[in-house]
């Protein structure tokens, strides 16, 4: 079933209006007058809705049915991510978004190869990305996407959650599975992942001073990209969003 994010408040009356770019979307999809989809207040309440009528400007739903969004993870897990070269932003974002995250930020670290001079100018485009993959995963909001700023503003990032992960190749560190059985009853979290090249091992000393559990994913050596929906994939079966 087709999946729409639209504000509340334009789905008063028992009547949802879509216009612009989704209206358009409507006409791409061939739904037809009769046809049912699913529009999403980003606030995780879904709208079961009946096309009454569609053209290029707008369409025009009925409201059948209010239920909470079932997709919605028990626990809001941050993504923080040393910021990678080309495209990989994408895919982190596409898939932490699948996998259940909340929010996907990105920030500047000693290894980083990237280092773009605006990055914020980057954060549309991401957010676009965001949305539409929280549309194919039935999401009940949009999870932000966006700039941290330093390693410093990251570590302050995930310091104000339940429990902030700091994901470390080498050196002294904890397991990931135990920190996770000693804190599955959690309601917010932080998963903090480095660039192409990890993390020098000032930032892992500097991690682990701010209080963040220093852990390890076993002995291979993940990609920056695959590191933090590995970790994150984790969090959400430790906290039981697997089940």
């Amino acid at each position: 079933m087709a999946r729409f994010f639209m504000a509340g408040t334009n789905l008063m009356g028992g009547t949802a209006i879509i216009r612009g770019r989704d209206a358009e979307h409507v006409r791409v999809l061939r739904i037809r007058p009769g046809e049912d989809v699913t529009i999403c207040d980003t606030q995780g309440t879904d709208y079961k809705c009946r096309l009454v009528r569609a053209d290029k400007e707008e369409a025009e739903l009925e409201v059948i049915e209010v239920v909470p969004c079932t997709a919605e993870p028990s626990v809001k897990v941050t993504v923080l991510c040393g910021l990678p070269k080309g495209d990989r932003t994408d895919y982190i974002i596409q898939k932490s978004v699948e996998a259940g995250a909340a929010r996907i930020l990105f920030f500047q670290s000693d290894r980083c190869v990237a280092r773009p001079e605006t990055p914020e100018k980057k954060i549309d485009r991401w957010q676009r990305i965001a949305e539409e993959a929280a549309k194919q995963s039935g999401r009940g909001i949009i999870p932000e996407v966006g700039w941290a700023g330093n390693f410093a503003d990251a570590l302050n990032e995930a310091v104000h959650t339940d429990l902030a992960l700091f994901m470390y190749e080498t050196g002294e560190r904890e397991k990931l599975n135990e920190v996770l059985d000693a804190n599955h009853d959690i309601a917010t979290a932080a998963i903090v992942t480095g660039p192409e090249g990890g993390f020098a091992e000032f930032e892992a000393k500097l991690a682990g001073l701010a209080g963040l559990h220093v852990c390890s994913m076993g002995e291979r050596i993940l990609r920056c990209e695959t590191a933090p929906v590995v970790a994150l994939t984790a969090v959400m079966y430790a906290t039981g969003n697997l089940s």
